[in-house]
């Protein structure tokens, strides 16, 4: 790892270190700690440096094998002790690439883990046990691997993507048995975090995600006002906007400023029954799964490109019911695409059981979805609005984003059957349509989005204060 760890991965200049007084000291001192890098890792770098830390701190360090992914590849936990005889100390599990697309997780997990190993002080403020999964899918990592060294490029990037369909990915497999929800196939990685929760109990959950656009932002389990101004400060103290953009749906509950509520089961169960919608998840959150412990979560987004419009609320123009209007259009006619492609290929397949087929359907029905809601939400009387620009902003390249993602998944799956040797006229004729469709859309992209990349440190930077301040806030060290 050591020659991935060196360099800077773009453009963006020095935080302006606004408000940084009102960060505690050690917390800015952290974040110094936070190296460079040149790279993401990939599951075999993740892994091999956890090992070393574990190897390297064997007194408060150590390392087992907690499960196993659907493909047989090693999901492996570090605990870290406070101290020789901390049975009394609560427990905090933190996990990275919940989502394989989302590798700023896996660098920040391994930086966590390498500060409390080397720091019996920031140990015992933190005042926790702590258990770290580097990476909770390693299968789907290894499926994203091609963009992680870079060039950090749209089109690069988009030409490796792979996130999985719902029933494959670790987030939102956890069992459901509310009412009418019922769910009980969580897959194996999602088992072994289940395992994790139930034998340990966390007070705290750290799941480290991130976005792709936009700016940053967070989930809480439940509101924690002390700790709200930290989260916010750290990413504006690193040159990161908060982001005030369209939410990922209507009616998140905001507990503060790009402070979101990760909304109870029941809730959201009422909520749904309530508008007559029907029940569209399938599996359930690690947030939902561990409520009946009463863990504290902590959900830290990033984006990978900086734009400063993602926190910029004058109004625009555009009306907000335009704005949705032109992104339900847009996203409809993109799940048109694959549920037509999906239609016409189907049946001559070599290889239909593949992630990239799986993924292809799954988000066919989402993006169908999707768009049907939001042009629906586009004739409501509260829509007839200006759009704030970063609302437009973020409805506008959020097109670009989705386009490139699952667009970009059915053309891995039609190459896929290229590659294993189906020639049939069917399959040629339709990856020739969606490989035309995919350079208007990388044009397209390159033209409007005008966006750079931001260094990894900095992302790593923003979930590993997050993480720290959370668990110092729970220890009730946070200002100390």
């Amino acid at each position: 790892m050591a020659e991935i760890m060196a360099a800077n991965f773009g453009g963006l200049g020095a935080g302006d270190g606004r408000r940084v007084d009102s960060l505690p000291a050690w917390l800015l001192a952290e974040i110094e700690t936070v190296p460079a890098y040149d790279a993401f890792a990939g599951v075999d770098d993740l892994h091999a440096e956890l090992r070393r830390i574990a190897e390297s701190h064997p007194s408060v360090a150590s390392l087992r094998r907690c499960g196993s992914s659907r493909q047989g590849n090693p999901l492996w936990c570090l605990t870290v002790s406070l101290s020789e005889d901390d049975e009394d100390a609560p427990e905090a599990l933190v996990f990275g690439l919940p989502h394989p697309n989302e590798p700023i997780g896996g660098l920040t997990a391994l930086h966590l883990a390498e500060r409390l190993c080397a720091d019996s002080v920031l140990r015992r403020r933190l005042g926790h046990r702590w258990r770290i999964v580097v990476c909770a899918d390693p299968d789907g990592l290894r499926l994203n691997e091609g963009w992680l060294e870079g060039p950090f490029t749209r089109a690069h990037y988009a030409e490796h993507f792979y996130r999985p369909a719902g029933r494959d990915q670790v987030e939102w497999t956890f069992p459901i048995n509310h009412e009418s929800a019922y769910f009980d196939l969580p897959i194996p990685e999602t088992q072994a975090l289940m395992r994790l929760i139930d034998v340990y109990r966390p007070a705290l959950i750290a799941s480290l995600h991130n976005s792709e656009l936009g700016g940053a932002y967070y989930w809480l389990s439940r509101a924690e006002p002390a700790l709200h101004p930290v989260l916010q400060l750290v990413p504006e103290h690193l040159g990161i906007p908060l982001d005030r953009g369209e939410p990922e749906a209507p009616d998140l509950v905001l507990l503060d400023d790009a402070i979101y509520e990760a909304t109870p089961l029941a809730t959201v169960y009422e909520s749904t029954m309530a508008r007559n919608e029907p029940w569209i998840f399938e599996g359930g959150s690690p947030t939902w799964y561990s409520g009946q412990w009463g863990s504290f979560i902590l959900v830290s987004e990033l984006p990978y490109w900086f734009d400063p419009r993602a926190a910029d609320t004058t109004p625009t123009a555009m009306s907000y019911r335009e704005a949705l209007a032109a992104n339900a259009v847009a996203l409809t006619d993109l799940a048109e695409l694959l549920i037509g492609t999906l239609a016409q290929v189907e049946s001559h397949l070599l290889a239909p059981a593949s992630p990239f087929w799986r993924a292809a359907r799954f988000y066919s029905t989402m993006l169908e979805r999707t768009g049907e809601a939001w042009l629906a939400r586009s004739k409501e009387a509260v829509s007839d609005r200006p759009a704030t620009v970063a609302e437009a902003n973020s409805l506008a390249l959020n097109v670009h984003e989705y386009r490139l993602r699952y667009g970009g998944i059915l053309r891995r799956a039609l190459r896929g059957e290229a590659a294993v040797g189906n020639v049939r006229e069917t399959a040629r004729m339709a990856l020739a349509e969606v490989e035309q469709r995919y350079a208007q859309w990388l044009a397209e992209d390159d033209q409007v989005a005008e966006l750079e990349p931001i260094e990894i440190s900095r992302l790593v930077g923003v979930q590993y204060a997050a993480t720290v301040a959370a668990a110092a806030h729970l220890a009730g060290r946070l200002d100390r």
